[in-house]
């Protein structure tokens, strides 16, 4: 017995100070992730949570947990790594090689080298640490000198490990037209697995975003949290595997579905972002991590202005002419909006575009409805004051088509199948080089040609189904992801020689909701569904991951609700409008004039002030956000009644986010005409203090589907 505990004695001893040589502290301002090589020179997770004071005591903590678990050898759970040798061996057995630190400004990156001491196969984990936001990208790199291409048919952006009692789990999840529907459960032992194994608009039922809660289910401002999510474009997965013991790994990347890789020699595969964040006071602070990084890091132009808009696709559908555009044109300017955005039905002559059944591949101006083409609207809404945007769906094709009869090679579809199709349409390959120079061209000589421009809605309305690439042959299994992949490059292209028109990403809706095509996009469509209440709640949930600037938000005649409440509610995104306006009242015109003049006024508040979720509609009956400036001296508050029951009693909600010392007053705008508030501290002053520690009664009244915008302003 003594000899044995003598030996674990030096063995412990030697794993301790093979940490204290070889430890990596990755580190944020409120945040350690602690790697350490073990004696057998395997990477170890030591160590994530709120960072000690003395780092120098993580040399204390045993190693564990390795940190990127390679299938194939002795591990009993969901691997990180899978990989097949030229020989058919499937086993990897990865040990510390060498690492590196740099440093730019705000953000440092450790790259640290696996190896296999039998296979020349290496790995490479890369950690960037963005200290302010308290925000961690991980990503790995995959690359081998065997002879013949080895096999990959696991490859995880990352891999993390916990230890708690118990974990819950929230996850966003619907469908067309009802995206992001929250849902929290209890993790139980076994693995729980959220992916997509759609393609394109990969999103569509699942969003690559997450939650994960330890000992607790945290709360807007209690709990330790991690919040998750991918950068990738495309099928995703994310694994979270509970043993015996209560550990629970979470692994996180590309889903490996129908996707075994064939990796040449000397090739790189590099892996998308994994990115988190992790709190102990709840998803708001979690929240506001993502924003602060989002804003920073994530989204194309994420602290610049943005354009209100004017879209013609509810009051037109696929009807209109140079006339009907003319008098939008007009009506843009009346409202007092930036830009005026011409929906699908513009182009293609053979097959017109008139209605989703043909057209799609033959982007020339519809010569019917068009005579003058896209240069006369461009002058016509510039000589109104307006700029023009357009929409596009380049990598689209409906089989009724002059595209599709002269590159039947160009799409994707199996061969001696019958063709599927949705919403009449089917995919262009672009893995195949020429078609991703065909859709650059698209966008490029559409800009090149009308350089006033100002904004394009790029759309994606249908997933992968039947889908087979004449180009990729035998190597079917990569066309996921290299249609990705593909569709980067293209965007990379365009952004070389278009780097800031605004561009926003739809995909039939929330189709595409991720960080790894948001650094090319301005902004993203968060749903079809703009119905005043379901907005509410899809909001809710893009909100916890997005920031405002990049939630496309518009007034549109879907649901019930008054002209009011749904432009409230869309003034908590980027604004835009959706409608008839000239079969408004004057009332509804004056009040959505003002409307916008007060959005233009506070945007830099919505879109860059930190945001605080104070009620929630998923516990009751009632939402209320707010939205206050670093600086503290202003905020937008927004309260929501959804359905609320006759007589409902009202309680005060206590504010946050406001400085205790500071004195502001309370000021309700977005009254419709003829209306006065009937707020009772309407005008009055309050200290911080008193509005985060008392509140205010901001639903004056139990009615239903009621608004209300508060402008709060320090002293």
């Amino acid at each position: 017995m003594k000899r044995f505990l003598l030996i674990l004695l030096v063995s412990l001893t030697a794993v301790a100070q093979a940490q204290t040589k070889n430890e990596f502290v990755i580190e944020t301002k409120n945040v350690h992730l602690v790697l350490s090589v073990g004696a057998n020179q395997k990477l170890y997770q030591s160590y994530l949570g709120p960072k000690l004071t003395d780092a120098t005591e993580y040399t204390k903590l045993q190693p564990e947990h390795e940190a990127y678990v390679p299938a194939g050898t002795d591990n009993l759970f969901e691997p990180a790594i899978r990989v097949q040798h030229n020989d058919g061996n499937p086993s990897l057995d990865l040990r510390y090689a060498s690492s590196r630190t740099e440093k730019q400004d705000n953000v440092t990156t450790a790259h640290i080298t696996l190896k296999d001491p039998k296979y020349p196969v290496e790995v490479t984990l890369h950690f960037s640490a963005y200290f302010q936001e308290d925000v961690i990208k991980t990503w790995t790199e995959i690359k081998h000198q065997e002879k013949k291409p080895v096999i990959l048919t696991q490859y995880a952006s990352a891999m993390l490990h916990f230890d708690a009692p118990q974990y819950y789990l929230t996850q966003f999840h619907g469908d067309w037209a009802e995206e992001m529907r929250m849902e929290e459960s209890k993790l139980t032992n076994g693995t729980k697995v959220l992916d997509s194994k759609l393609g394109s608009r990969a999103n569509m039922y699942q969003t690559p975003v997450f939650f994960l809660s330890k000992n607790k289910l945290a709360d807007e401002t209690t709990g330790e949290v991690l919040a998750g999510t991918l950068a990738w474009t495309g099928n995703f997965r994310f694994a979270f595997d509970m043993d015996e013991k209560q550990s629970l790994r979470v692994v996180a990347g590309m889903n490996p579905y129908a996707s075994e890789y064939k990796l040449p020699r000397n090739q790189t595969f590099t892996t998308p972002a994994f990115i988190f964040t992790y709190s102990t006071q709840g998803k708001g602070t979690a929240s506001r991590n993502f924003h602060r990084w989002g804003r920073n890091y994530g989204i194309l132009d994420g602290n610049e202005s943005r354009y209100t808009l004017l879209n013609n696709w509810e009051a037109t559908y696929f009807d209109f002419n140079e006339v009907k555009l003319a008098g939008l044109f007009e009506d843009a300017a009346t409202l007092g909006v930036d830009l005026f955005l011409l929906d699908d039905g513009w182009f293609a002559n053979k097959y017109p575009r008139n209605s989703d059944g043909a057209g799609l591949g033959d982007w020339q101006e519809n010569k019917a409805k068009l005579p003058n083409g896209i240069g006369h609207l461009i002058k016509e809404a510039e000589s109104k004051g307006v700029k023009f945007g357009i929409w596009l769906e380049p990598e689209m094709v409906n089989p009724k088509s002059e595209l599709y009869e002269k590159h039947p090679d160009w799409i994707l579809k199996l061969p001696n199948r019958e063709e599927h199709l949705y919403r009449n349409q089917l995919i262009l390959d672009l893995v195949n080089p020429k078609v991703q120079d065909f859709v650059f061209d698209v966008v490029d000589k559409l800009l090149t040609k009308h350089p006033n421009i100002a904004y394009i809605k790029w759309d994606n309305n249908r997933m992968m189904t039947n889908a087979y690439s004449p180009y990729l042959k035998e190597n079917q299994s990569h066309l996921y992801i290299e249609y990705t992949r593909s569709l980067y490059k293209i965007l990379d292209r365009l952004r070389k020689k278009h780097p800031h028109l605004p561009i926003m990403l739809c995909s039939g809706g929330g189709g595409r909701t991720d960080y790894g095509a948001l650094p090319y996009f301005t902004s993203f469509w968060p749903s079809d569904n703009t119905d005043g209440v379901e907005r509410v709640f899809i909001q809710w949930g893009y909100s916890y991951f997005f920031p405002s600037i990049a939630l496309s938000s518009h007034v549109t005649s879907w649901g019930k609700q008054s002209l009011k409440f749904r432009t409230d509610v869309a003034m908590m995104g980027k604004l835009g409008f959706d409608q008839e306006i000239d079969k408004w009242t004057k009332d509804e015109l004056a009040f959505s004039q003002q409307a916008v003049k007060n959005y233009k006024r506070l945007s830099e508040v919505i879109w860059k002030g930190d945001h605080y979720r104070l009620l929630s509609p998923y516990e009751g009956n009632r939402a209320a956000v707010m939205y206050v400036a670093p600086a503290k001296d202003k905020a937008v508050l927004y309260s929501y009644n959804l359905h609320t029951r006759f007589n409902e009693t009202m309680f005060p909600v206590t504010l946050q986010g406001l400085d205790p010392q500071k004195k502001y007053s309370i000021q309700e705008i977005n009254l419709f005409p003829g209306t006065k508030s009937n707020f009772a501290a309407n005008g009055k002053t309050f200290s911080g203090d008193y509005l985060m520690k008392v509140g205010l009664p901001i639903s004056p009244d139990a009615a239903a589907l009621t608004s209300h915008i508060y402008v709060i302003t320090a002293e």
